[in-house]
């Protein structure tokens, strides 16, 4: 991909240029921030599952776990309330620092949230690695809430905006590509941390997230920034100098003109976070928020949080509850690519009703094999057999929404606002998306116990929902220039009701 050259096509016309070897390395470098996020996602739930981790930290739990009667609920063995503030603490850090982010990404620029994110992120893997007590380890956690909260203000953003509009779905992805792979390098590390017998191993998963806060931290030094973030603050022959470079092109002269009275635009707007609530922006102010509220009640971050706890709770031993859970995320992986080569060829509404249509009929699927086996009491067990179903229905369910709702729900709402609101757009979109996985995170286990095999049908109902949703109200966005993005919305059933006709950009730049 990186050889190539490729035309932006638009509604609008045709930008020159394309990408270029140095439009991937700043891809690959900003996509750090989301090696980052999915080290900590995979990290959290085999460090609760490790023996030792529960012991220093949770004993109540550890002693549940281990001297249990036959007869107690598989589904509440680990339902602890300070147990998940350990997991959920950092989103509800990350939900806060989005706010703060955003203003930091519009006045600063991109490249210097993104810095200020790995530092804390650093901070808070270093404290982490060193807590003996269980107050040092969430002050650790809401550090690396707050890293959280930076980069995935500032990097769906960049990403976006560097990329030809042709690519941008396959180069954005590189996010959530990111993010898989934190998720099985993870998976893995704690695998081998667990084999060490000295009771130190879960040190050692939570210390090495220093590693993505390192490559974050020092390659936001090098990244350049974004020509809209450059225009954005007043330097045009600056942000010229840059789109050239990126697009391989001396002949810019129409996308250029094209960000120039984006940005003009979003000048006459002082106020973003008022703005995005007028009519003419209500489809993008519904989707970002709609969109990551949807993609946490998937119910993704109960496999991606507690995968071995949750394989753990019906009855797989522990390394082999680690090793599911790094099976799944070899799948979400591979998964991944399959979006990053498809996203810009089928669109996005195409993988966002698959996905959903398969995972529906997978969660249904677990949520009767759990029930068969387990019932209402949460006694019973899996065979062998049953046992490899369950894991191959998640792997599924895994792969449904690495190609769909993992990537689009971070693409999505980067790429449909306009510069006037796109901070605080991205803003709602991180901070309903932090919300609402500290949310899940916090209520699970408690959810399980109480729930049982209905939660799987609690989930289903709303991909069910969310399905429905992206049917009839998300029209298709692929290759279509952001600046040029209201003609899509304009030319919707439903939405073009709310664009004014002004709204849509056009024009040549020698006018």
């Amino acid at each position: 991909m990186a050889g190539g050259s490729f035309a932006a096509q638009g509604p609008a016309g045709n930008y020159e240029g394309g990408i270029t070897v140095f439009v991937v390395i700043t891809c690959l470098v900003a996509a750090m921030g989301g090696l980052l996020f999915g080290y900590d996602l995979g990290i959290s739930g085999g460090v609760t599952s490790m023996d030792d981790f529960l012991l220093k930290f949770f004993p109540s739990v550890y002693h549940k776990t281990k001297e249990g009667s036959i007869h107690d609920s598989q589904y509440c063995k680990y339902a602890d309330e300070i147990l998940t503030l350990f997991t959920s603490s950092l989103y509800l850090a990350a939900l806060v620092a989005s706010f703060v982010a955003s203003w930091v990404t519009r006045a600063y620029g991109r490249k210097i949230s993104m810095f200020t994110g790995g530092v804390a992120f650093l901070i808070g893997a270093i404290l982490n690695g060193i807590a003996m007590n269980v107050e040092l380890l969430i002050i650790g956690r809401l550090l690396l809430g707050v890293g959280v909260g930076f980069a995935n203000q500032s990097v769906p953003v960049y990403l976006s905006e560097m990329a030809p509009a042709n690519v941008r779905g396959a180069l954005n992805i590189g996010f959530q590509m990111a993010i898989t792979i934190g998720i099985l390098v993870a998976n893995f590390v704690n695998y081998g941390t667990a084999q060490i017998k000295a009771g130190w191993g879960w040190r050692v998963s939570l210390a090495l997230a220093a590693v993505p806060a390192i490559l974050m931290t020092v390659g936001s030094f090098f990244l350049p920034d974004t020509p809209n973030s450059i225009i954005e603050r007043g330097h045009r022959e600056e942000a010229k100098r840059m789109l050239q470079r990126i697009r391989g092109t001396e002949h810019v002269d129409y996308e250029f003109h094209d960000l120039v009275l984006a940005s003009e635009t979003a000048k006459k707007v002082e106020h973003p976070w008022r703005n995005i609530l007028q009519p003419r922006y209500r489809p993008q102010l519904v989707i970002c928020t709609l969109i990551p509220f949807f993609q946490q009640l998937t119910g993704i971050n109960v496999i991606v949080f507690y995968a071995p706890v949750l394989f753990k709770t019906l009855g797989f031993g522990a390394n082999a509850s680690l090793m599911s859970a790094a099976i799944t995320g070899v799948v979400n992986v591979i998964a991944t690519l399959v979006s990053v080569f498809s996203v810009d060829k089928f669109g996005r509404r195409g993988l966002f009703l698959e996905g959903g249509t398969q995972m529906i009929i997978c969660q249904i699927a677990v949520g009767v094999l759990i029930g068969m086996n387990f019932g209402v009491t949460g006694e019973g067990s899996f065979s062998r057999g049953e046992a490899d179903l369950l894991l191959a229905l998640i792997c599924l369910y895994v792969a449904a929404f690495a190609w769909s709702w993992g990537p689009l729900g971070w693409l999505v709402p980067s790429e449909i606002c306009p510069l006037e609101i796109r901070s605080a757009g991205q803003s709602i979109n991180v901070s309903v998306n932090m919300f609402f996985t500290f949310i899940i995170a916090q209520a699970f286990l408690a959810m399980l116990c109480h729930m049982k095999f209905g939660l799987f049908f609690f989930f289903a109902g709303f991909v069910i929902i969310m399905t429905i949703f992206i049917f009839f109200f998300l029209p298709e966005t692929k290759n279509v220039p952001i600046e040029d993005m209201n003609r899509v919305w304009k030319a919707h059933w439903f939405w073009g009701k709310y664009i004014p006709d002004e709204a849509v950009i056009g024009g040549d730049p020698e006018n």
